[in-house]
């Protein structure tokens, strides 16, 4: 009776907090479509040998050497430094990362935990020893909901700057709404750019819809079983006039060290990646094709990764 009545003696804000506490962190706004996105297999094209080298627990090095049959061939070092902190199975902090090729251009990338609650990262890119760009990430993660501040390019001299901020809240534990505001400065113009998203988590799937004045972006993610997994995806670009649609599917046979991922999309682009790991050799390779109907191309690729 004494803890009824000192319920009721509570804010009505405290009491609705008091309910949501048990709700699980929505994530970053870039992990939305993410489960999907990981069915489609990546294009491919021409030879490829990646070779991954640690050096220790934290510094981990790799070469790949890409010859290519409708482009340059290329070679990019790769190089990546872990540190002790892991806060969730899947972070570990700081993170360094830097991805150098034999043209010059750069991508580094600095990820730090601030605190237990807040993330910081930063972006480097340059193109052919030229400059291209830079961005600072601010990430702040409570119980239930994720708030995050990017900025883009700050240049004073000439008065342009590109500032993005997400929100992301846990309405339920498998409801999660949020939205994004894009504001953008350069010579004297402005605009800003608002959209709105929605997450829907079931047991074995997951729906995703982004909409905004740009347009809409929606997919969704089914896990069959443990072997089976398939994604759809649309996009609808309003400014563009233009509108897509993808279906892929990702099979697993660990009994054959395989993985097949397979896609179709509305430009009649099919393609699909096998594959096969080799033990206990610690090789894996990777065979792909890809036939686009509309523009007759036809790209095929076969990757080697040792370690």
């Amino acid at each position: 009776m004494g803890n009824v009545l000192a319920m009721a003696n509570l804010p009505p804000y405290w009491i609705t907090r008091k309910k949501r506490g048990n709700l699980p962190n929505p994530g970053s706004f870039d992990e939305l479509h993410r489960s999907c996105k990981e069915v489609f297999p990546q294009q491919m094209e021409g030879v490829k040998l990646i070779i991954n080298k640690p050096l220790s627990t934290h510094l981990k090095v790799s070469h790949s050497i890409h010859m290519s049959t409708i482009g340059q061939s290329s070679y990019r070092f790769n190089a990546k430094y872990v540190g002790d902190s892991q806060p969730s199975p899947t972070e570990i902090f700081p993170t360094l990362t830097g991805d150098l090729d034999n043209s010059g251009s750069l991508n580094a990338q600095i990820v730090c935990l601030l605190a237990d609650r807040i993330r910081s990262k930063t972006v480097f890119q340059t193109y052919r020893s030229k400059f291209l760009t830079w961005q600072i990430d601010g990430e702040y993660r409570g119980d239930d909901c994720t708030i995050s501040l990017t900025l883009g390019n700050p240049d004073l001299l000439n008065e342009s700057v590109i500032l993005v901020t997400h929100f992301l809240q846990s309405i339920t534990p498998r409801l999660v709404l949020g939205g994004e505001l894009v504001y953008h400065q350069r010579m004297g113009e402005e605009g800003a750019i608002f959209t709105m998203a929605g997450k829907y988590t079931a047991q074995n799937w997951a729906a995703t819809l982004n909409i905004g004045y740009g347009g809409a972006h929606g997919s969704y993610y089914h896990k069959a079983n443990e072997q089976i997994q398939v994604g759809v995806e649309f996009e609808a670009n309003t400014r563009l006039q233009e509108t897509s649609f993808a279906f892929g599917y990702h099979i697993n046979i660990p009994k054959a060290n395989v993985i097949f991922k397979g896609m179709v999309d509305s430009s009649w682009c099919v393609g699909g990646i096998l594959e096969k790991k080799l033990p206990p050799l610690p090789v894996t390779l990777a065979l792909g094709a890809f036939m686009n109907h509309w523009k007759n191309r036809f790209n095929c690729g076969f990757t080697v990764t040792v370690g």
